[in-house]
């Protein structure tokens, strides 16, 4: 399993001690939720926050993009160190353009899906990206509960995609159901308040071992 901390729900003042801290408790992936204000409800971070992430950690940067005009941004976003673009299908109109945009960049494409779009909307691109990401809450804000009725659409989606497919989760993740999010399928775990609420370093571990793995795809 890799666990991706979002920063999101990190202490801004303390923002490259904190990266380092979960980085040195065996995260691999760093998660950057990009919100615009109009997809969703809410306004978080520019390119300019990616640029300075990049030189304090060697952890994969997982940008999320929660905005309109995706195609617009995906440049600026990966010009500045993201090593992965995540776009949401509900707000591009051309999935396919997207995603060969991303890889022509030389970033990692994913595509994302909220709790009320239908899991096997995303079935024809599994061959097409390198994840799917299932929210489990609705975006927008941290620290929100997750939504159980997803379970069932992250089942779906390793049946579908079998054993080798990233499945991120993303959304209302702590210690109590870290395991069982992971049981259904999902091998990339995306938590926030869980990793940075107290001693990041120790809730990064703990949240890891809960799985049973530091490390992975």
């Amino acid at each position: 399993m890799i666990l991706a901390p979002s920063i999101l729900a990190a202490d801004f003042s303390r923002l490259g001690e904190q990266i380092n801290m979960t980085e040195n408790g065996g995260a691999k992936w760093l998660h950057i939720d990009i919100m615009d204000g109009h997809f969703v409800p809410n306004l978080s971070f520019g390119p300019g926050v990616v640029k300075s992430v990049r030189p304090v950690t060697n952890q994969f940067l997982d940008v999320h993009l929660m905005i309109e005009n995706t195609e617009k941004y995906v440049e600026p976003f990966v010009s500045a160190g993201a090593n992965g673009i995540t776009f949401h299908l509900e707000s591009v109109s051309d999935p396919d353009g997207c995603i060969e945009l991303i890889r022509s960049l030389g970033a990692k494409p994913a595509i994302a899906i909220n709790p009320d779009t239908s899991v096997e909307s995303v079935f024809k691109y599994v061959g097409k990206v390198d994840m799917v990401l299932v929210m489990s809450v609705f975006p927008g804000y941290g620290g929100q509960k997750y939504i159980s009725c997803v379970d069932e659409k992250i089942k779906a989606l390793r049946e579908y995609a079998g054993n080798d497919f990233n499945i991120q989760v993303d959304g209302g993740i702590n210690e109590s159901n870290i395991k069982s999010v992971h049981g259904l399928g999902a091998n990339i775990i995306v938590a926030g308040t869980a990793v940075f609420g107290g001693d990041v370093k120790a809730n990064t571990k703990r949240l890891l071992s809960l799985c049973g793995q530091v490390s992975g795809r």
